[in-house]
């Protein structure tokens, strides 16, 4: 047995001497236009004089292309070369014969040629289909008559579309060999380094055939190191199911690495909720999986070598042992590691627990309990003994500047949940033992249960410190019942209802009636937000299965889950009505059967409006620069903050601002020395194909990428292959982005990342633009931005989700729960500031409901209509979209420090005589600049309406002023009384101040 397997290897040996000798790869500095000719091609020499070459490539590739067309170029007159022939071609090797015009000299044979179609920013490489172009007589005699050309090497248009070596394929026959040579095992190991990741999935790379199989694995290490990995375990003889790691300690005599520190990313680990994480890992007959494997070097651990093993083990398979070695330097690593991450040393982010904590944030207060009744900024949320809100208070005043001492009644009564059985009648459901079992300054939990002798209703619920209010209901059956309907009645303060955005509609004035019905794959729809300017209520029904799904144009390849409890197979609804002063949500979800022991889970969430009272301080002094210059000319615009967007010099790639670090840290430095605070653009959604952990973060299945159709530009299809979604494209850079699959420990790695950019590198805050995380998310992101007084300021770019790629959802109403943490909104691309109506700007664009303000995009956006909410466009853009002079007129008013008086507010001491016509006072001392906008038809005009007497100018005094204001208006002045012309979708700026 001993002797057959000696030979065995033997000949293994043998034979990877004779057929792996592996060529030369090489990256290029970019020296040919990818877009046209590929990006790989092999370098050829031919020795002599002769009217055919034969190239015989071993060129080992992943792709299946193999159809795909050869260009060959003359590397003289760098001209194509038409006589071409091609035989014989696999993925492992070809045979190209071509005519070397020019003689002896350098021949490039490009074999993956490409066509870019699609939008710039969405693209699509589509391979080239060979075609002939070689003349008849030239190939009649080509294979007799040719001459063996040499192959120089193969080589990449630049490092990143390089091959080699994890992508560089072993041949069929050298896999045969391996596994002949192993025939006695059932699945191989391959121990690999972590500056070699695997990549493919499908085919082994020549590496491991050059390299074999081994039972041990060295390395050296740093005490203190975030040190990783990599298992590639390829099954020989069947699937193997349940794949888990197992670690020893591994010991220098007394001293000892512990097993605790290590650990296997792909089978267990910290969820981004803060759960602990367990994965079933399974990798099929033929397969590659990849498992890496951390360890977190203990730092005080002395010099020397650890020795030790780590088990891999599967369901009825026998287990594999991997030698460890590590040798233990004296230097210390005191961030980890963290500064190398081309080491993978930050994969550890992963699993980390960063501001998991929920600590009140501010401006948000510590929560405050008397009996039932549960006090918050600003509100208050009073409990039935039910478990279910038995009243929902706000005391924010009607401008949204402050807080005052009356409340107002968001609910008119108690939320009512109710079952009706078969013949239409309630289930008396009794309540009992509600109890508070949480109770800390960012969170008060409770728990109630109800029941019938059919029903049991358990309730567990939470508020949070910044309004937000999750619900689990379960309803159990008792016995085998039908029931009529399950319903939720929401009976809403007709005076906190009067707009209403979501359910497939826009934001504006509520219906007085409205139905809805769930449609969950074509509409991003599970709820709405109502309410008025200081008081409101948004809502979410879910059940236990609800994920997050995707936005921003890929709604529809991961849309909602219809929740079974509510939608109860599109039984379900919601239905809005008027009754008095009532305004009755009911949401139900039709009649159904439940066996004895059934559970339906009736979950849902809310949110209570406004989080905060307006900061309109901060809208006047912090002044946006949306890109990238340098600091000296940013700041005599008189912008305070710059905003660095992705494909720049110091942030070049999307969603991975680490890689040009130090550049990035030079212009903070200088921008902070100017007295500017610098913002980078860095969210979650997709991820730059330039990010060190790309191949990790894939062997994780889809836990971190979206499952997709593949495609895409062409470094995706070359070194992803499938199971992708193709996202954002910058050309310039050529920066190609995987979209993410929504809720993982990607989160976790986002957080870390913003710390260490906000301690190591100066940022002062971050651009988001559009979001696919959470609120847990957002509010760990939030306290490592603001932790040791630094600034943390966010603002939330959307494009208009109401289309059909989003599922017709309204970006305000998606990202509500983020608005809590965030300083400014800017709604944005796609919103049209002209045809839609001041209800539209007031609930959909302004912020202002929530306690935020905006900026407009679009076009410019309306200058004149934004005023009106306190808005403006953002530098840098056309002359005619120039904030600059709104900035000037707002400084020599002096409107640092008035107050916003908006025109929602009944007591706005200027108003109109055209009820299209609208004023927003902005008061300061004896002075009013008035913001006047038009949604009237045509050209119009108006009287001006002013309580001099809540002004406290004298009207004998008076003076009513428009200054100049570049490509905004004309200085004029007014009289008392006087009708005021204003053009169509135009408006003023007027001052009323007292004559000297």
């Amino acid at each position: 047995m001993k002797r057959a397997l000696y030979l065995s290897l033997f000949c293994l040996q043998l034979f990877i001497q004779a057929h792996a000798q592996e060529l030369k790869y090489a990256a290029g500095q970019n020296q040919w236009n990818a877009d046209s000719l590929g990006n790989h091609r092999a370098v050829v020499q031919v020795e002599q004089a002769t009217g055919a070459a034969k190239a015989t490539i071993d060129w080992r590739r992943r792709d299946h292309h193999t159809d795909s067309e050869i260009i060959v170029v003359d590397g003289q007159t760098t001209q194509r070369i038409l006589n071409v022939k091609a035989e014989n071609i696999s993925r492992e090797s070809g045979d190209i014969f071509f005519e070397p015009v020019s003689g002896p000299g350098k021949y490039y044979i490009y074999y993956l040629p490409y066509k870019v179609n699609g939008r710039s920013n969405y693209p699509t490489a589509t391979y080239l289909k060979r075609t002939e172009t070689a003349t008849k007589a030239w190939k009649q005699n080509v294979a007799s008559k040719s001459v063996a050309a040499r192959v120089i090497m193969l080589e990449s248009v630049n490092a990143i579309n390089s091959f080699y070596p994890m992508e560089v394929i072993a041949k069929a026959s050298e896999v045969s060999q391996l596994a002949a040579a192993h025939a006695s095992k059932r699945y191989l190991v391959f121990p690999e380094d972590r500056m070699h990741p695997i990549k493919m999935t499908d085919d082994l790379p020549q590496r491991w055939i050059l390299t074999e199989a081994a039972t041990d694995f060295k390395a050296e290490v740093s005490p203190g190191e975030n040190f990783s990995f990599q298992l590639g375990i390829y099954p020989l003889k069947a699937d193997l199911k349940n794949v888990t790691v197992r670690f020893n300690d591994l010991k220098n005599g007394t001293n000892s690495i512990p097993a605790n520190a290590f650990s296997c990313l792909n089978t267990e680990g910290t969820a981004w909720d803060g759960k602990p994480l367990k994965n079933t890992v399974n990798v099929a007959k033929g397969k590659v999986q990849a498992l890496w494997c951390l360890s977190d070097i203990p730092s005080d651990i002395p010099a020397g070598i650890y020795t030790g093993t780590v088990r891999i083990s599967a369901d009825n398979e026998p287990q594999y042992d991997v030698q460890l070695t590590f040798t233990l330097g004296a230097d210390k690593l005191h961030d980890k590691g963290i500064s190398s991450p081309e080491k993978q040393t930050r994969l550890a982010w992963l699993n980390s627990t960063m501001a998991q904590d929920n600590q009140v944030i501010s401006p948000y207060i510590p929560l405050k309990r008397n009996g039932n009744s549960i006090d918050l900024l600003g509100r208050k949320l009073i409990i039935s003994e039910n478990g279910l809100p038995a009243g929902i208070q706000t005391f924010f005043t009607p401008e949204m500047t402050g807080i005052s001492k009356t409340p107002k009644n968001i609910i008119q009564a108690p939320v009512n949940f109710q079952i009706t059985d078969a013949t239409g009648n309630a289930e008396k459901l009794v309540a009992k033992s509600l109890k508070y079992d949480v109770e800390t300054p960012g969170t008060v939990g409770w728990s109630a249960t109800s029941s019938s002798q059919n029903i049991s209703l358990d309730i567990k619920a939470h508020i949070e410190f910044d309004g937000f209010v999750a619900y689990e209901m379960k309803v159990t059956a008792l016995k085998d019942i039908a029931l009529s309907d399950i319903f939720m009645d929401i009976p809403m303060n007709r005076d906190a209802a009067g707009y209403m955005m979501g359910l497939n509609l826009k934001g504006g004035k509520r219906p007085a009636s409205y139905d809805w019905k769930w449609e969950v794959a074509t509409k991003n729809q599970d709820g709405a937000w109502i309410g008025d300017v200081n008081a409101g209520l948004n809502f979410s029904l879910r059940d236990e299965k609800y994920v997050r799904p995707l936005n921003t144009n890929f709604y529809l390849q991961k849309p909602l889950l219809l929740p079974a409890s509510w939608g109860n197979d599109n039984k379900g609804g919601i239905r809005i009505s008027e009754k008095g002063d009532q305004v009755l949500v009911s949401n139900y979800s039709g009649a159904r059967t439940m066996k004895k022991g059934e559970s339906l889970y009736y979950n849902f969430t809310l949110l209570i409006t406004p989080f905060h009272a307006l900061d309109t301080d901060f809208q006047w002094q912090t002044r946006f620069y949306h890109k990238y210059n340098n600091p000296d000319s940013i700041k005599a615009t008189g912008a305070t903050i710059v905003n660095i967007h992705h494909a720049t010099p110091i942030n070049p790639y999307v969603n991975y601002p680490f890689i040009e670090h130090k550049a990035m840290k030079e212009y903070i430095d200088k921008a902070h020395q100017d007295g500017l605070q610098v913002k980078i653009y860095n969210t979650i959604r997709e991820l730059s194909n330039s990010a060190y952990e790309l191949a990790p973060l894939r062997s994780l299945g889809h836990e971190i990428f979206s499952p997709g159709k593949g495609l895409g530009y062409a470094w995706l299809q070359e070194h992803l292959g499938d199971d992708y979604i193709a996202a954002w494209y910058v050309p310039e850079l050529k920066d190609a982005a995987v979209v993410n699959s929504g809720m993982s420990r990607w989160h976790n790695y986002y957080v870390e990342g913003m710390n260490w950019l906000t301690q190591k590198v100066g940022i002062d805050g971050i651009y988001l633009d559009d979001v696919a995380f959470d609120r847990t998310t957002m509010k760990r992101v939030k306290r490592v931005l603001t932790q040791n007084n630094h600034p943390g300021i966010i603002d939330l770019h959307s494009a208009n989700q109401y289309n059909k790629n989003d599922g017709f959802n309204n970006s305000a109403n998606l990202y509500m729960e983020h608005f809590p943490y965030l300083n400014r909104l800017w709604f944005g691309e796609y919103f049209d500031y002209e045809k839609n109506s001041p209800d539209f700007f007031l609930t959909e664009v302004s912020g202002i409901p929530f306690g935020l303000m905006g900026e407009m995009l679009q076009d410019g956006g309306n200058l004149w209509r934004g005023m009106v909410y306190g808005m403006t466009n953002r530098m840098p853009w056309g002359e005619g979209d120039d904030a600059r002079p709104i900035w000037k007129m707002w400084d020599e008013f002096g409107i640092q420090g008035s107050k916003m008086i908006g025109y929602w507010v009944k007591n706005n001491p200027v108003k109109t005589d055209n009820p299209a016509i609208l004023a927003t006072s902005y008061v300061k001392g004896k002075s009013v600049l008035v913001s006047v906008a038009s949604w009237a038809e045509g050209d119009a005009d108006f009287h001006l309406k002013i309580d001099w007497k809540a002004l406290g100018i004298n009207p004998a005094k008076a003076q009513i002023e428009a200054p100049d204001v570049k490509n905004f208006q004309n200085k004029s002045s007014f009289t008392k009384g006087q009708a005021i012309p204003v053009a169509k979708g135009k408006g003023w700026l007027i001052i009323i101040s007292e004559k000297p």
